[in-house]
């Protein structure tokens, strides 16, 4: 097994120098730097910030994806570590850093003594945290470039112990739509609330019914979300606004579902115009698909890495979203989740205390070696 000390420290220097979305000049540096240093080809630029390094071993024309995003949040770190973020408002929140170093050590353990015959494509990527980093990759040519028969990705997971792997067939992650509605009036005197559409008003009544769509438009066998997240509207207490907005998101995990929450948003939203008489805009972006597992390959993943650690089926899927679904909507492959919870390392995903846990690197290094001498045998 490769120097997990070396990775660990590879992984707190990436820590302490986080970069946000198409701006990881550094952090891609570093890794081509590390790459070219085992004997990889690298290629760079890919998508904006993304690289690809390859390693071809014998004549086998089978091909691999192994896939680890290297972004950063714009969230000011709260956890006093010594390798803690140096640039104010970006953090390593999300376990980006431990991903790279783990790839990057299943790299250096495959081209030392790889045990296959075939192609490993080993892609760095950019901005996953909504910015779309595999898609700009994808539309760069990614696959047409770096064929890949199969395609994984890892993601530690706070909420299982650590060093153990989940992971399903079909939806693992949810569907990511995000919403804004601009209500229009004229504005007017709060006194004479009769001359004047009440844009306030029609927000209140908006959420309320927003509220009741996965209730009751979407099958109680189905699983979604629709939370509003925000309402802006006004500035003092004598005036009844202009304009207000409604923002939220919306989660599911089936196309068919995700058309019938839109289709009932615009009818509710044509409903609150004419009651309220106030014009009613909606846009909704649908952000990042649905994050697909292919069948076979989940359980090829579940094989490999009950030989790795303890694996286990996911009973559900998790309603967060992750754009290596673009990915899977190219190639058939699986999004695994690596336990690393443990009362040190507590926080959540997305919180300024957050830290991912060095103890699991050794485990996310062999999951990444053993799918690939798996499906290079």
């Amino acid at each position: 097994m490769t120097d997990i000390e070396s990775l660990i420290a590879f992984r707190r220097d990436i820590h302490a120098h986080p970069e946000l979305a198409y701006s990881e000049h550094r952090t891609a540096a570093r890794i081509a730097a590390a790459l070219r240093e085992i004997g990889l080809e690298v290629h760079e630029g890919i998508g904006g910030t993304g690289l690809v390094g390859v390693l071809r071993v014998g004549e086998g024309q089978r091909s691999l994806g192994l896939r680890a995003d290297m972004d950063a949040l714009p969230i000011d770190e709260q956890t006093n570590l010594p390798y803690a973020s140096t640039h104010p408002g970006c953090f390593h929140g999300c376990g980006h850093d431990g991903h790279v170093a783990m790839l990057l050590g299943a790299a250096r353990v495959l081209a030392a003594d790889p045990q296959f015959t075939g192609t490993v494509n080993f892609i760095f990527q950019p901005a996953e945290e909504g910015e779309g980093g595999a898609r700009a990759m994808i539309e760069d040519g990614l696959f047409d470039r770096f064929p890949c028969d199969r395609i994984y990705a890892l993601h530690n997971w706070p909420a299982l112990p650590a060093g153990t792997v989940q992971t399903r067939p079909g939806a693992i992650m949810g569907a990511a739509d995000k919403f804004r509605i601009r209500l229009t009036g004229k504005g007017g005197h709060a006194g004479v609330p009769h001359d004047t559409p009440d844009t306030l008003l029609a927000a209140a009544s908006l959420v309320q019914q927003l509220n009741t769509v996965v209730a009751r438009a979407v099958p109680a066998s189905a699983a979604a979300v629709l939370s509003v997240t925000e309402i802006h509207g006004g500035h003092a207490h004598n005036v009844i606004p202009a304009e207000a907005m409604v923002g939220g998101t919306v989660r599911s995990f089936d196309p068919a579902v995700q058309d019938r929450i839109e289709q009932r948003m615009r009818q509710i939203l044509a409903g609150i115009a004419a009651s309220f008489e106030v014009g009613a805009e909606l846009d909704y972006d649908r952000y990042y698909p649905a994050t697909i597992n292919d069948p076979k390959a989940a359980a090829d993943a579940l094989e490999v890495a009950a030989t790795v650690a303890t694996a286990s089926l996911a009973p559900a899927p998790a309603a967060t979203s992750e754009d290596f679904s673009f990915m899977l909507q190219h190639r058939p492959g699986a999004y695994i989740w690596l336990g690393q919870g443990s009362p040190e390392k507590a926080a959540p995903l997305h919180n300024p205390g957050y830290d991912f846990n060095d103890s699991i690197m050794e485990t996310g290094v062999k999951l990444h070696v053993g799918l690939a001498r798996h499906w290079l045998a």
